[in-house]
């Protein structure tokens, strides 16, 4: 995916500012690349005057210099971040638009129509939060089959408590503000603990896919990822449980 270079030469006066994306990160030097391109990629009609905050944690690989590279093609800017709670919050806080989209350093846009089917999905049907399908790029077979549960549980809690993953949540950013964004110290699972607030009619998950690597699976093990997972479902109502430290960061330093 890619932009011609005449993209490049946008006016960003003309262009509305109904959405901002906001990618919090840290040491995504080799990452970031590629979820940026496939932004320029993307045929949503408003992507030119769309803000592209990349909240950055302090890198120390090069990941400023790499998103700013970026400025010609895309609306990107870089602000102070943190944790991935903390630095989409502070992309929330600097947003002005109507929607704003959280999305992983990590993933890549699946097809060039996802970000203007999300927008779509979400003024057509007066949404407050969607998402899409999670796929892993170059991963193995039990890496598939972890995010094809993923994606299953997904559908089944958009019956009756929606679940989204800060790899791709779009919110109404009204709606954002009045749930109280994410929760800053929560240790994990902060995408969970704001989706699930969100009523079940007023979510949806829209046609497509993000593909992501399988690092998580490398770093903790598939094991001990659905563990932690079946252990979210099972503390579903125990906000306290989320703010302990469950060894996640322990095993899993260095990702955001």
């Amino acid at each position: 995916m890619g932009g011609d270079d005449d993209k490049g030469s946008f006016s960003r006066e003309a262009c509305v500012d109904e959405l901002t994306i906001v990618i919090p990160a840290k040491n995504e030097v080799l990452m970031l690349p590629r979820l940026l391109e496939s932004l320029c990629g993307q045929d949503y009609a408003a992507m030119c005057g769309t803000r592209v905050l990349v909240a950055d944690a302090g890198s120390t690989d090069g990941t400023v210099e790499v998103a700013l590279s970026f400025a010609h093609r895309l609306r990107v800017e870089v602000i102070p971040g943190g944790l991935p709670a903390v630095g989409r919050n502070a992309g929330a806080r600097a947003a002005r638009s109507r929607y704003v989209l959280f999305l992983d350093a990590d993933v890549e846009l699946g097809d060039a129509g996802l970000v203007g089917r999300a927008v779509a999905a979400m003024k057509g049907k007066g949404l407050e939060c969607c998402t899409t399908n999670i796929g892993c790029k170059l991963g193995g077979f039990f890496d598939d089959a972890l995010y094809l549960g993923n994606n299953i549980m997904q559908w089944v809690g958009s019956w009756w408590k929606p679940f989204a993953t800060g790899m791709f949540m779009m919110f109404e950013l009204e709606a954002f503000r009045r749930l109280g964004g994410f929760h800053e110290q929560a240790l994990f699972a902060e995408d969970y603990l704001l989706s699930k607030q969100v009523h079940r009619s007023q979510f949806a998950i829209v046609r497509g896919v993000v593909l992501t690597s399988n690092r998580r699976f490398k770093k903790l093990g598939h094991g001990r990822m659905v563990w932690m997972f079946f252990k979210t479902m099972m503390h579903t109502w125990d906000e306290e449980y989320f703010l302990r430290d469950q060894g996640y960061w322990e095993e899993a330093e260095g990702q955001l």
